[in-house]
């Protein structure tokens, strides 16, 4: 276990890791202060297996599909997205700088049966001890660290060649403006007040930069839709507008 403290270098943002902190003990609450992720994790959840099992030739209707490949979940929080990915048979670390986080998830997967292997640490310590990973999940982070050209580099760096990363964030727009801090922080009281700075979103042409520029080929782009009338998300190709995920590769050597 690495502490974030020492690690040599990080994009840690200490501001960020502190909301999180303070609601570590909510993530499994379906009605809690992460409720958003929880209405959204189904559709995440069904990118990234349709994304890993395309991009390795896996049978998501056989049994164990992801036997064999190693998952990173980097911010893994509560460890919504690493059980799943256990239960389709893939060997997962999940990472968080709040260390709060960790013994949640550790007692939640212990809860559930699942060998998950949980460490308070960030992306930059493991990729400087070496960590390879076949996929390397990113999801909702890149908009709460200090410095996202390091940070996604670090990510980049984790990656065995032929590695898949997905990433998704808000975009910078006027409507995520108005859904993802005025509708979800203030209206819903989804989240606390000040959880996202909308300043720190990405475009996604500024994402697919990012991506580039740490060694990685952008492969796709989708955005999370919320209907506010069925009060579902989809996927969407055209609709980027507000939450939205890619998927890259990492080139094989030469």
């Amino acid at each position: 276990m690495t502490d974030t403290a020492s690690a040599p270098t990080t994009t840690v943002d200490p501001g960020e890791i502190a909301k999180f902190e303070a609601m570590a003990a909510d993530w499994w609450d379906p009605e809690g202060k992460f409720k958003p992720l929880h209405m959204l994790n189904p559709c995440r959840l069904d990118y990234i297996t349709r994304q890993i099992a395309a991009e390795f030739g896996r049978d998501l209707s056989a049994s164990d599909p992801f036997a064999g490949l190693r998952i990173l979940d980097i911010g893994c929080g509560g460890g919504l997205l690493c059980e799943p990915m256990a239960r389709l048979g893939a060997t997962v670390v999940g990472a968080d700088a709040a260390a709060r986080n960790i013994p949640v998830a550790r007692l939640h997967a212990e809860q559930s049966g699942l060998t998950i292997d949980y460490r308070h640490t960030t992306a930059e310590a493991m990729a400087e001890a070496g960590e390879q990973f076949d996929v390397v999940l990113n999801m909702e982070v890149v908009e709460h660290v200090a410095s996202p050209p390091d940070y996604l580099s670090a990510c980049a760096a984790l990656l065995r060649p032929g590695g898949l990363m997905l990433a998704s964030t808000l975009n910078r727009t006027p409507k995520s403006f108005l859904m993802g801090i005025v509708g979800a922080e203030y209206v819903m009281r989804w989240l606390p007040k000040g959880t996202h700075e909308w300043s720190k979103f990405l475009t996604p042409d500024e994402l697919y930069g990012l991506i580039r520029g740490a060694g990685l080929q952008p492969l796709d782009r989708k955005g999370f839709v919320f209907n506010p009338l069925g009060w579902s998300w989809s996927i969407s190709d055209r609709d980027l507008s507000v939450n939205y995920v890619t998927a890259s590769r990492k080139p094989e050597a030469a």
